[in-house]
């Protein structure tokens, strides 16, 4: 299958469009005609992602987070993007990646169907028109309510979490829960609006989660990988359904850091 025709695929369900302004969507490296027989999935373009793609002999690494954000004015083996670039256009390896185009209409339903949220609505609304608002992340009642120490479990167990951090009386009921992958501190604020009783997120730093527990929602701060790895699965049973001539393969990836 050429390239071109796995893209239409993908934007048909992910729209370039639903992207915000700061991102940078869509093919990073690679020919539009190019035959693609397997494809590799991860969040990151890494090195070691790329590796593995090399050594399964992918056609095409499709990620989460975008391989470039910035413009590069140089691509050379001394600088890690170069080399990463290098190896991807040396190995015939086109690079696709869906990052805000998927939060808007993949990643915000897959988490909040993992905390299995009902009467959910948009949390922040990134696209508009006369049809619909979308947007990134979700606010909904969480399926029983929950002591905010059992609620932190249930994250836990639903995303498959070594731990998380909490902010906010463990004893404390929660019912309305706001979920947004990824960094999401910028929208506490958003959250709080909106009336969660707990935000679920990643990359809260220790400042903003001392001013939620003030402004009165708990947070509960899963990891940026912790919530965003479900990208890999999705993608697997996705891509399996729309496009089964394809062989799908995803890279062996872990969280980042580790907690010893």
């Amino acid at each position: 299958m050429r390239l071109e025709k796995v893209i239409e695929q993908l934007e048909h369900d992910c729209p370039a469009q639903f992207a915000v302004s700061w991102d940078n969507s869509g093919l990073q490296t690679g020919r539009y005609g190019q035959d693609v027989l397997t494809v590799c999935l991860a969040v990151d373009a890494s090195t070691p992602v790329i590796a593995y793609a090399v050594q399964e002999g992918a056609d095409l690494l499709i990620t989460h987070h975008p391989l470039l954000f910035s413009g590069i004015k140089q691509i050379h083996d001394r600088d890690h993007v170069g080399r990463r670039i290098i190896d991807l256009i040396r190995n015939d390896i086109s690079c696709y990646a869906m990052h805000t185009n998927f939060d808007v209409m993949g990643m915000a339903d897959a988490a909040a169907d993992l905390l299995r949220l009902t009467d959910r609505e948009v949390l922040e609304v990134t696209y508009e028109d006369d049809v619909s608002k979308e947007g990134i992340g979700r606010i909904g009642k969480l399926p029983e309510h929950m002591k905010l120490e059992d609620f932190a479990a249930f994250v836990k167990r639903a995303f498959s979490l070594d731990q998380v951090q909490v902010y906010g009386d463990l004893s404390d009921t929660v019912v309305t829960c706001a979920v947004l992958p990824g960094s999401g501190k910028e929208e506490i604020d958003l959250a709080c609006a909106a009336g969660a009783d707990v935000y679920v997120t990643g990359d809260v730093n220790h400042h903003a989660g001392l001013d939620a527990v003030e402004k009165g929602i708990a947070v509960i701060d899963a990891g940026h990988y912790g919530v965003e790895k479900l990208f890999v699965p999705y993608m697997t049973d996705y891509l399996r359904r729309k496009l089964p001539a394809l062989e799908v393969i995803a890279a062996p990836e872990a969280a980042p850091c580790r907690v010893l």
